[in-house]
């Protein structure tokens, strides 16, 4: 494949991730605190250079995030707080949505303010000179507080197009106010790709602060004007994981980030960890309790498929006949869908990256492959699921101790009167070597009451058990149409106060799909936990 080589360190793009913010505004999205920490951490790994986590003061969620992130470290990513200018009847010093973005504690800020002459006017109801002043002391009384502040000009195209000096003097009061970056926001989403290169180029020339871009997907053209932007000039990019977001989404960063580095040889991030793309892109999908897009552009499970004989047999004897990159360059893969011949390479990455070493020849190898197959046609997911796909490779090396026989087990759900809640018990019979344990345990709910129920029994044998807790628990609709008979596929994220992990189980009956999580969920806590906890260390 032909590459575009990159250039220096003045052709690097600073990449802004707001997926824990602006993609949470999107419809059917809502992520709890841990699944921000998860998302968060994940971006990291990946490379990503500011990661958003919410909006200090508007929700006690976003509080919560923020009081929780500093216990982590990061080896790439800034966490970022979000907020807004002063309000207008309020000087900077005493507004409580800056003084609460200030104890966000995290080292960056990006704060937003009206570019646009009719928001000031009709929106904010502020006279245009109170609105630059606001701007202006916003910026400067935060800044101190911050390794770096950023300034969002909220419909700065559209303003730009009404009132050009207008939009152009609330840059130059973010400027004043200590703004490291001006990123110029098409919120709206209705401007196109080259009225945005146009617009950013003159103002480029107007400014000497380093300028971002923040475009949304009103028109289908997000990609198209993040693009243009940094064409002009823009060397900071705003967008989400997957394009969610507010309406039809942000910018999409699985599109954006290949296209700059691939198409246009600007850095981004390292050529190693850009192969994580698709991971990081089924991952938020599957956290995010969202349906991945088969045919998303470079991440899709679509996005190198092929079926048209003409096609499969061009790529035979080269793949640039019909793929514009080498899918294993954003870690995906190239699919022939009458015989499916690919995805040795994807099982050999993930097991290396657990710590566990196969050969690509290894008949072992070749059984894992088809294992995952057959699993994933049934409608398991690993992506967002690491522990078990974890222990799916140590049963096929030989390495999974069984630590429990099922015996049986049996959930009663009982609602007595109209008015009361509903009582989950679930009793439970296994065994350990030679013992057996028979109990039962009430929950909130079946699953619940049945994750009791096979603690209660383990703990006698396996105290360690005592440190575990289901954290997170998702269910996904897998065949639409069949109504209550549909098949599921449930993720459990557990966790024993140092390490998190995720398992996935699927069934037409939930409580199986959830056993089936719950069982991989206690495997992984008693397989070795000092070298995962090792691996996991040196990943984080």
């Amino acid at each position: 494949m032909r590459r575009v080589k990159t250039g220096d360190a003045s052709s690097a793009v600073r990449l802004y991730d707001t997926t824990c913010r602006d993609g949470t505004q999107g419809e059917d999205i809502a992520l709890s605190v841990q699944d921000k920490v998860r998302i968060a951490r994940k971006l990291d790994e990946l490379g990503i250079h500011y990661v958003e986590g919410g909006w200090p003061g508007a929700s006690p969620r976003d509080d919560d995030f923020f009081r929780e992130i500093v216990n982590y470290d990061f080896k790439t990513a800034q966490i970022a707080a979000f907020g807004s200018t002063a309000r207008p009847s309020r000087p900077a010093h005493d507004d409580p949505r800056l003084r609460a973005l200030i104890a966000s504690r995290v080292p960056v800020a990006t704060i937003f303010g009206k570019s646009w002459d009719v928001h000031a006017t009709q929106i904010l109801r502020a006279p245009l000179k109170r609105n630059l002043e606001m701007i202006r002391e916003s910026i400067s009384f935060v800044r101190p507080h911050f390794r770096e502040v950023f300034f969002d000009a909220e419909h700065f195209f559209d303003g730009f197009k009404s009132n050009r000096e207008y939009a152009m003097e609330t840059l130059r009061a973010a400027t004043e106010g200590g703004a490291d970056v001006l990123v110029l926001c098409d919120t709206n989403g209705g401007t196109l790709p080259s009225e945005v290169r146009e617009i950013v180029g003159q103002v480029k020339k107007s400014v000497a602060s380093v300028l971002g871009i923040h475009a949304h997907n009103d028109s289908e053209m997000a990609v198209a004007c993040t693009v243009a932007a940094v064409q002009a000039g823009a060397r900071h990019v705003q967008g989400t994981i997957n394009g969610y977001g507010e309406r039809c989404g942000n910018a999409n960063l699985c599109s954006v980030i290949p296209t700059l580095q691939l198409k246009l040889g600007l850095s981004c991030v390292e050529r190693e960890r850009l192969k994580r793309l698709s991971e990081v892109s089924r991952f938020v999908a599957e956290v995010t309790n969202q349906i991945p897009s088969k045919h998303q552009p470079y991440v899709g499970q679509s996005a190198f498929a092929h079926k048209a004989g003409v096609h499969v047999s061009a790529i035979e004897k080269n793949p640039a006949a019909y793929e514009h990159i080498d899918p294993a360059e954003v870690g995906n893969r190239r699919r022939i869908l009458i015989s499916d011949l690919a995805g040795k390479a994807n099982v050999l990455l993930k097991a290396a990256d657990y710590g566990i070493p196969l050969d690509a020849k290894d008949p072992v190898t070749l059984s894992i492959l088809q294992s995952l197959k057959d699993l994933e046609k049934e409608g398991f997911q690993f992506e967002a699921a690491e522990a078990s796909f974890e222990l799916l490779v140590k049963q096929a090396l030989g390495l999974r101790r069984r630590h429990f026989d099922l015996l049986g087990f049996r959930v009663i759900v009982e609602k007595r009167q109209e008015d009361e809640v509903p009582i989950s018990e679930a009793t439970i019979r296994v065994r350990v070597g030679g013992a057996e344990e028979h109990t039962a345990s009430l929950g909130h709910g079946p699953v619940n009451a049945l994750d009791n129920a096979i603690r209660k029994a383990l703990e006698r044998f396996y105290p360690q058990l005592k440190e575990m807790e289901l954290v997170d628990y998702k269910v996904r609709v897998l065949t639409a149409g069949e109504g209550t008979a549909a098949r599921v596929r449930v993720l459990i994220e557990s966790s024993d106060g140092v390490e998190r992990w995720a398992t996935v189980g699927v069934s037409e009956n939930i409580i199986e799909a959830s056993w089936q999580a719950l069982v991989d969920s206690i495997d992984y806590k008693l397989q070795g936990q000092g070298e995962k906890r090792q691996r996991v260390s040196s990943r984080n």
